[in-house]
């Protein structure tokens, strides 16, 4: 008896710092890699001589790779363990298909042909390896938040810990649209990076209810909302403004990734079992919705006119705008009016009965 109350007190304790550093490093990898893939990949595809049509179709191959292991590797997992496992293997994987895609065509080198299609079949191998990569890491690391702790707060600090932003469309906007410097390609990500970063750190230090969890992600979608819609009717003669704004979706996105990870452990609860299934099925329709987007959205960017020949340019919407301003702005509000619809449960005290991590 004396044990079980140990392994209680254990279970329900806040975890250290310590603790909680060294679960945000593993996820690192995936983040970094994610930020550069997301924010560069479109841009780095059309430079190298890709149709916007053909670029869209590698990100798509990805998304799809991602979705589908997202829910395999979710069963797989939850059947017979091994999350340490499946995030390395994973981590290896993300590790040699990054450098393969953004080192250069390798299937290209090796059959010596440049044509469009031996350039995009090749880009789409490897993108999908990493995504397969990229999944595995991804639901193995969240699937250890519930087998950690069963502490609500800690689970919202180590998600909070693993907490990255990615968007596809913002190169070509600060480029294309808003006539900003090439350094602000590198700038206006990073402005938003470290705002996202230093909300996540903060937001560790607030005791966690279903309540709060629905205040925090309500008041990063209003923010985003605000921010589309500036996004969208942002001229290009207030492009310093950007930087501004940057500032404003670091801060939504951190507040909307970190509340709706943490929504998603408060929904697993204290049943273990297909917790890994869940989180896979929800970054599937993730990966597929969000793939398919990008995929729409880039293939009419090759039929829309250079934002410079426009005859009107202030009053000129580009596809880069609504695919960056208005559809997330659109999925915020979704994202709001859903989650205060909801009924979190309010979390319970007891322990775990399988020490899962161990396998």
């Amino acid at each position: 008896m004396a044990g079980g109350t140990g392994n209680d007190e254990s279970c329900t304790k806040p975890l250290g710092r310590c603790s909680v550093f060294y679960y945000g490093v593993g996820h690192m990898l995936n983040d970094i890699t994610s930020a550069c893939w997301f924010t560069y990949l479109l841009v780095f595809l059309t430079d190298i001589g890709l149709p916007p049509s053909d670029a869209a179709v590698v990100m798509l191959s990805g998304q799809i790779a991602d979705g589908f292991t997202t829910v395999f590797a979710g069963e797989l997992i939850d059947r017979y363990g091994h999350f340490k496992i499946w995030h390395g293997a994973g981590s290896l994987l993300v590790a040699v298909s990054f450098s393969s895609v953004f080192g250069g065509c390798l299937p290209c080198k090796i059959i010596g042909s440049n044509s469009s299609s031996t350039q995009t079949i090749g880009y789409s191998f490897f993108a999908a390896i990493f995504n397969v990569g990229w999944a595995a890491t991804q639901v193995s690391h969240m699937s250890m938040v519930n087998c950690i702790t069963l502490n609500s707060t800690s689970r919202v600090v180590l998600a909070s810990c693993r907490n990255a932003f990615t968007m596809a469309f913002l190169a070509f906007y600060v480029i294309n649209d808003l006539q900003m410097t090439q350094s602000s390609k590198a700038l206006v990500p990073a402005v938003i990076y470290i705002c996202s970063f230093i909300i996540s750190i903060l937001l560790q230090e607030v005791t966690w209810t279903g309540q709060r969890l629905k205040a925090f992600y309500s008041a990063g979608g209003l923010l985003w909302i605000i921010s589309g819609a500036a996004i969208l009717f942002l001229p290009s003669s207030m492009k310093a403004f950007m930087y501004i704004l940057s500032i404003a979706i670091g801060i939504a996105n951190a507040l909307m990734m970190v509340s709706g990870v943490s929504m998603q452990s408060f929904l697993v609860g204290n049943d273990l079992n297909g917790c890994a299934f869940v989180y896979g099925s929800l970054s599937f329709l993730e990966k597929i919705l969000c793939g398919l987007a990008l995929s729409v959205l880039e293939s009419y960017q090759s039929s829309t006119p250079e934002v410079s020949n426009y005859p009107h340019p202030s009053s000129y919407f580009s596809v880069t705008r609504y695919g960056l301003g208005l559809v997330p702005a659109i999925c915020a509000l979704l994202g709001v009016l859903v989650t205060l619809s909801m009924k979190l449960p309010e979390p319970t005290l007891t322990p775990l009965t399988d020490p899962l991590l161990a396998s």
